[in-house]
């Protein structure tokens, strides 16, 4: 009986002081390998969209002749201003990109209230994105004016549009937009309604929290946080995607697989036919894709948590494009994305980022050599994106005024022993619970942003339905990020 107490003491013993050794906190960690210095944009804008929804609350109690009387004036100014440019080779500098997108806000809370006129509010966004694409092919995109002009054209118009759709209730706009249609010899096939060709890459935006980090932790907030590659066989006809998933490394999909996972929005982005490559060899986008698909077959490659495109032993979800292209002659992400905001670079830092100049999903969308082919989105998710993105957008405020994420340490020891278990699942080519290359103590701060992320969004989404029933239409972008800056601050 002493014999068995003694044992039992013993091995009470051994699991406190096993859990006392587990408790240990990581040591420091690396600091970031590769540091941005350059500076995040900024708007600075909050007065216009302060005008721009007095505009909608004033354009809701016009009538009808004096809204199509203004909306005709502006529509008239706006076709003249791209008439005047449309077949010119221009500066950066010309003054006739800034009045081309002061007139286009100016006409997006009209559009709102007559919302018959989307149609040609989308084609004409469609024709001014085609043409600062082509006039981009000039610019030096190195240099911050060039780079801050494309992203203020691109994605503040983006932005425009889709203020108006989330506002037009009755009116059902089709979920598929086709933007350019870029000539391509690569085999096709179809993903929601839209043709894309073997070689395309699929820019996407995920709805889990973290994919609002990886779309706003950006000197360019964007909308996009994946990037997947599509592969055609050319005999058998069948597509695949390749993409890099933080729970398994690269892997690759059906068309089917890739339809079923969570997706708020994708673009569909295509090498240019007139790139001297592309002349030179039509199938490099078929080979660029071939390439990354016997690859992925080949060897086992994990996620690249570092975001470092200079190492191909792991990639993330850029890096599976870029490296296909690259071994293939061409080179995107020419202009690499900077991450430079202290807040972020703490943030992302601690899920295992070390490179800050690297390549974001979102900043694909400004590579001159790319066209953009077409866009999916519908209301629905369109909503839960911007929503999404407004409170990403309160939360990394406060990331830059210090806050950091936190994680409960008494836990620690448990999800050492989970991971450990995760660890020997690999060896076995089985995905366990804790993704492969993500350490116990970053699972934990995962999990404390991801509760951070749901408990903001909660008290966001309760005041915007208030806002909407109080003033019968949904609350603007700048709205919603107000909700989601006071329910963060909430105790």
């Amino acid at each position: 009986m002493k014999t068995l107490k003694k044992r039992i003491l013993q091995f009470t013993g051994f699991l406190v002081i096993l859990y006392l050794l587990l408790l240990i906190p990581d040591f420091g960690g690396t600091q970031p390998i590769v540091k941005a210095s350059a500076k995040p944009f900024t708007w600075n804008k909050a007065h216009l969209w302060q005008q721009l929804e007095s505009d909608f609350k004033q354009a809701k109690q016009l009538q009808i002749l004096q809204l199509d009387s203004a909306i005709r004036s502006l529509k008239t100014i706006a076709e003249d201003n791209l008439s005047a440019i449309e077949q010119k080779n221009i500066l950066v500098t010309d003054c006739s990109l800034i009045d081309i997108e002061n007139n286009f806000f100016r006409l997006a809370p009209l559009i709102a209230v007559k919302n018959t006129e989307l149609l040609w509010y989308t084609g004409y966004y469609n024709r001014a994105r085609n043409f600062i694409k082509l006039q981009s092919q000039r610019w030096d995109m190195n240099s911050e004016e060039a780079r801050k002009t494309v992203y203020r054209l691109l994605y503040g118009m983006r932005a425009a549009i889709e203020e108006v759709l989330l506002q037009s209730d009755s009116i059902k706009f089709p979920a598929a937009m086709q933007v350019k249609d870029e000539r391509s010899v690569t085999p096709s096939t179809k993903i929601f309604g839209i043709e894309v060709h073997s070689g395309d890459m699929l820019v996407s935006r995920g709805g889990a929290e973290v994919s609002a980090l990886i779309s706003r932790g950006n000197d360019y907030p964007g909308n996009f946080s994946h990037v997947a590659l599509l592969y055609v066989d050319e005999k058998t006809n069948k597509p695949f995607l390749i993409e890099a998933h933080i729970e398994k490394g690269v892997a690759i999909s059906s068309v089917e697989q890739y339809e079923k996972d969570k997706k708020l929005r994708f673009m569909v982005m295509r090498p240019r036919a007139d790139l001297p490559a592309m002349i030179a060899e039509p199938m490099l986008p078929q080979k660029a894709a071939k390439r990354m698909y016997d690859e992925a077959l080949a060897r086992h490659i994990p996620y690249d948590f570092k975001m470092n495109f200079h190492d191909s032993a792991a990639l993330f979800c850029s890096e599976v494009a870029s490296y296909g292209y690259r071994k293939n002659g061409l080179l995107l992400w020419q202009t690499g994305s900077t991450i430079s905001s202290k807040g972020v670079v703490n943030w992302l830092h601690d899920f295992g980022v070390e490179n800050f100049i690297t390549q974001m999903p979102s900043d694909l969308e400004y590579d001159p050599q790319l066209a953009v082919v077409a866009e999916w989105r519908d209301r629905e998710t369109l909503f839960k994106d911007h929503l999404d993105n407004a409170v990403m957008d309160a939360m990394l405020e406060k990331a830059d005024n210090g806050e950091r994420i936190r994680y409960n340490m008494w836990q620690l020891p448990f999800v050492r022993v989970i991971k450990g278990y995760c660890i020997i699942k690999n060896l076995f080519g089985k995905t366990g619970m804790i993704p492969e290359g993500m350490s116990a103590t970053r699972a934990l701060k995962n999990q404390f942003f991801v509760a951070m992320h749901v408990k903001i969004k909660s008290k966001t989404e309760q005041m915007a339905a208030r806002f909407l029933k109080q003033y019968h239409y949904h609350p603007p972008y700048w709205q919603l990020v107000k909700f989601a800056e006071t329910a963060s601050n909430d105790k």
